[in-house]
């Protein structure tokens, strides 16, 4: 746990003796104070976060981790597993919503094999990053014993470090977090319930869009999982390693990698949801490094906002994953900076201020 103790050990809190200073700045701009709304509080959470009075958004990446799922066996989800290899090649050629709006904001995506249940072969397809830190062929069925092992779980979010470490070489300014597995809104389920103490019923959807009857069968299966491991909720890694999942842990990792490294992380939906409740357990101080992009369809999701106290960017009816709803959040933020970098101020545009009521 050397790379996870270290990374957790220089996570600092944000710097919010510097929200001053930026709200002088945006109140010095052509408008009225405060008109722009949730626009000024991003603008200045983000100086706050880098410690940077004009923050660059040139680099923008969207992490999208990539893993099976023992329990999808159970038929938990209307799409059989092999979809998840599928949709990596989807990725990879370029051909995904995630594609599409990480080409309408300019982002980077970078797919990461956390544990896709069969080699995934790159070929020559070089338009896209892809990084293979598979940890196994999947993880085991956790409503008959732990979905992995406490030192996969450890590997799983030191996955996650590693690829921001890696990256970083190339510039970050920017990150986004993505998922794509089958099967994986019933472990992100688990963990909602375990950790928030919220029953299994108010944390678990029909994810993909299973019918009642399966959705009754998938509740069961989280509640036989939980009573079978007896999972921690203090101990993120315990939970995580009992019903957890590789991609999860992996984008836990990339949450605590981007507040070690003072950079702005914008949080998918609800898997994404699931590990930054991980990531949060395991420092509070991230928090307030993460910016929340969405609030998904999936009930589960608002339980865990709720316990965190993270207020959404938008509610546009999303479910799909794969880092979408992070893109849309990205634009956004991208947009607040350029307010407060690009704006012009009632002196150099001549323009005369309110009169003080």
């Amino acid at each position: 746990m050397q790379k996870l103790n270290e990374t957790i050990s220089k996570i600092e809190k944000i710097d919010f003796t510097l929200a001053e200073n930026t709200q002088k700045r945006l109140d010095n701009l052509t408008k009225p104070q405060g008109s722009l709304g949730r626009l000024e509080e991003l603008a200045k959470q983000i100086v706050e976060i880098t410690r940077n009075e004009n923050p660059p958004t040139k680099n923008k990446i969207i992490f999208t981790m990539a893993a099976d799922h023992g329990i999808a066996n159970e038929g938990v989800s209307a799409y059989p597993k092999e979809v998840t290899a599928q949709m990596v090649y989807n990725f990879l050629n370029g051909g995904a919503g995630i594609n599409v709006l990480a080409r309408h904001i300019n982002a980077r995506v970078v797919v990461v094999d956390m544990g896709v249940a069969e080699k995934i072969q790159k070929g020559e397809i070089e338009s896209l990053y892809f990084i293979d830190k598979k940890i196994a062929l999947g993880t085991k069925n956790m409503a008959k014993g732990p979905a992995m092992s406490r030192q996969e779980a450890v590997r799983s979010i030191e996955a996650g470090i590693e690829v921001v470490e890696e990256e970083l070489q190339n510039g970050i300014d920017l990150i986004g977090t993505g998922d794509m597995g089958i099967g994986n809104t019933t472990p992100s389920s688990a963990i909602a319930s375990i950790i928030t103490g919220k029953p299994v019923e108010d944390t678990t959807g029909k994810g993909t869009g299973i019918n009642n009857k399966s959705l009754n069968n998938k509740i069961a299966l989280i509640k036989e999982a939980i009573s079978i491991n007896r999972p921690d909720p203090k101990d993120a890694i315990d939970v995580l390693s009992k019903v957890g999942g590789f991609e999860i842990g992996g984008l836990a990792g990339i949450i605590l990698a981007a507040a070690k490294n003072r950079i702005p992380v914008v949080i998918d939906g609800f898997i994404s949801g699931a590990a930054s409740l991980i990531a949060y357990q395991l420092e509070p101080k991230v928090k307030d490094y993460m910016i929340t992009a969405h609030c998904s369809v999936e009930k589960g999701h608002r339980v865990i906002l709720n316990y965190m106290g993270l207020k959404p960017l938008l509610d546009l009816g999303l479910r799909l994953g794969e880092g979408t709803g992070a893109a849309m959040g990205i634009s956004i933020v991208e947009a607040s900076q350029k307010i407060l970098t690009q704006m012009a101020t009632f002196q150099s545009a001549s323009v005369s201020e309110g009169m003080d009521e």
